[in-house]
């Protein structure tokens, strides 16, 4: 298989994911707040994205049993129809619908990205893990845009339907390269595991999540991307508050935030790359907790777009870039021949901790409003980047990391 192929396949898998992701975490919390729902309300259906955390509960069974084509190609085609079965319902009398459909996009996907995720672990050797990184989180991010961006603008020019069948068309084009994959084989050493019958199987996340150091490095991973949760949980309601209308939103998170989610991407891989596991993860924390100080300030002076848009650009560079250096480090921590088990625990860690800091920076947007929640997001961040490193330092974290994490000098 040439590399070529790898980072065109793993692009599209990660486009198709980050799709529909991006349409409800950035373009239908807008929606919501349009039509009057609280910033506690709008974090509160995140709770809806529970599939991304407990997909750990399901991972060994993808990861073992049957072949990653099948899985991928099923629930791609899975998510597809079901946009085409929203472009045609009544969104206009009844939330209800959009919210079902939520949990449920939500499912596919997140056991989609099981299957996926091994497959990168198992395609990318460890030279190729920083580039690999890039591409998967700028895709992700690309297709989080162009559901949160350009559909959001699709809607306001056409409506629903027309914003679903948008949808449905680009994950079709997605599917394209996942038929000329191989139906790969199970995992080297996978068979043991096959033979122990179906509930130890199910169980299998349990003793991977009892290997030395890795409760302590979930910890760590959370805290460092907890701060960025905060902050862009807000951004949405924050610019439909401040009277920025949805094209207007559609622009900033679609053609800016694309550019610079791509280039994010793209830098933080060649840093993981370049300049090593701990200096990238330094350099991309402290950048991404500075960009959180822009929001701050957009708070303090609502009337100011153009700071808007600088902060909105900041927040999309340094965000996507720490995002990689940090998918980097968890693929080095992850065994090939449980990838997709032992990557989606990491996962499913910063999922969760994510939709905790949503609801979080709801609450505290609501009692203390944006300037302070903006602020404490910041401090969140900085304290997160300084944890992980410290820890690392000290030798935390599973033993596969001591060959890409150098101890400084004593």
């Amino acid at each position: 298989m040439t590399s070529s192929y790898k980072f065109v396949l793993l692009a599209s898998l990660y486009l198709a994911q980050g799709l529909p992701f991006g349409f409800f975490t950035q373009a239908l919390p807008v929606l919501l707040r349009e039509r009057g729902l609280s910033l506690a309300a709008i974090g509160a259906s995140g709770l809806l994205f529970l599939p991304w955390g407990l997909k750990f509960l399901w991972a060994p069974l993808v990861d073992h049993t049957g072949s990653r084509k099948t899985w991928i190609l099923t629930l791609q085609l899975m998510t597809l129809a079901g946009a085409l079965v929203l472009s045609q319902a009544n969104l206009e009398t009844s939330l209800l619908p959009i919210f079902a459909a939520l949990l449920l996009f939500n499912l596919l996907a997140a056991t989609q990205d099981v299957a996926t995720d091994g497959l990168a672990v198992r395609l990318l050797g460890p030279a190729e893990r920083g580039l690999g990184n890039g591409i998967q989180v700028g895709a992700y991010r690309i297709g989080m845009i162009l559901g949160g961006g350009a559909l959001l603008w699709l809607f306001a020019q056409a409506g629903w339907s027309a914003m679903f069948l948008g949808m449905a068309g680009i994950l079709l084009l997605t599917c394209v390269p996942v038929l000329f994959l191989r139906a790969d084989t199970l995992p080297a050493g996978s068979a043991r595991v096959r033979h122990e019958g179906g509930i130890a199987l199910l169980m299998g996340w349990g003793r991977r999540l009892r290997r030395p150091g890795v409760i302590g490095f979930i910890a760590l991973i959370c805290a460092y991307k907890f701060g960025d949760a905060m902050a862009s949980s807000l951004v949405g309601p924050f610019m439909h508050d401040v009277g920025l209308s949805k094209t207007e939103i559609a622009w900033v998170k679609g053609t800016i935030g694309s550019v610079m989610g791509l280039s994010g991407a793209a830098l933080g891989g060649w840093l993981a790359w370049r300049m090593g596991r701990r200096s990238a993860l330094i350099g991309c924390g402290v950048m991404q907790t500075a960009s959180l100080l822009l929001y701050v300030a957009c708070a303090l002076q609502p009337e100011a777009k153009t700071l808007l848009y600088v902060a909105t650009t900041a927040e999309h560079l340094f965000g996507g870039m720490a995002t990689v250096a940090l998918f980097t480090l968890m693929m080095d921590a992850s065994d090939p021949e449980h990838a997709g088990t032992d990557y989606t625990l990491l996962a499913c860690a910063v999922v969760l901790a994510s939709g905790l800091a949503g609801v979080a920076a709801g609450v505290l947007g609501d009692t203390l409003g944006y300037a302070a929640a903006y602020g404490l997001s910041f401090f969140a961040s900085g304290l997160g980047c300084l944890l992980l490193v410290a820890r690392l330092d000290l030798g935390s974290g599973p033993r596969r990391l001591d060959a890409v994490w150098p101890r400084p000098a004593a």
